[in-house]
């Protein structure tokens, strides 16, 4: 596996490698060992497997105090834009968006720490998105950022008449209440 920096502390993109051969292909797409080697401590307790249609976007998610969590996101089939945002205040890079596309093509993945929002864009017809957490999902401490909060500039690369939102995210507060 390939580890590259994002410019934002702890954000890393991460590209599995891929073998193939007449078969078909094998890629690892985790492996402890290595992260650790790279000073990345994490225990994941929880896969989560997401399935959208074209223009769903989801987020922006976290969890607050003690339920927030590190996630490792990738997408097994589909193309979506992975969009994070430091939540950290103490952050050099507080509130800096990093967007990036991941693809069953590309193989990337990104490893998230606790401490940002997460949020993605379903660029294909479909897509289905599996990540790992570090802390398990707990409702009292679930929190959002509006998806379009003009403070944060995200370009969702969907047209307006094609965005899909739950509820639920269009009622989340501006990041200028976080």
């Amino acid at each position: 596996m390939d580890f590259h920096q994002t410019g934002i502390h702890g954000l890393i993109l991460i590209t599995p490698k891929l073998i193939a051969d007449h078969r078909g292909t094998f890629t690892e797409t985790y492996n402890k060992r290595q992260m650790e080697a790279l000073g990345l401590q994490y225990t994941f307790v929880q896969d989560n497997e997401v399935h959208s249609r074209f223009g769903v976007i989801r987020g922006l998610h976290y969890q607050k105090g003690a339920a927030a969590q590190a996630k490792l996101v990738r997408v097994i089939s589909g193309i979506i834009l992975d969009v994070a945002v430091d939540l950290r205040e103490d952050s050099p890079h507080y509130l800096r968006v990093f967007s990036v596309e991941l693809s069953e093509a590309n193989r990337h993945q990104l490893l998230i720490p606790a401490g940002f929002a997460h949020g993605y864009a379903v660029l294909s017809e479909a897509a289905v998105v599996l990540y790992k957490v570090d802390n398990y999902y707990s409702r009292d401490d679930e929190a959002g950022i509006h998806p379009l909060d003009p403070k944060l500039q995200i370009d969702w690369r969907l047209a307006p008449a094609s965005m899909l939102f739950s509820e639920k995210d269009l009622t989340w507060p501006y990041a200028t209440a976080h």
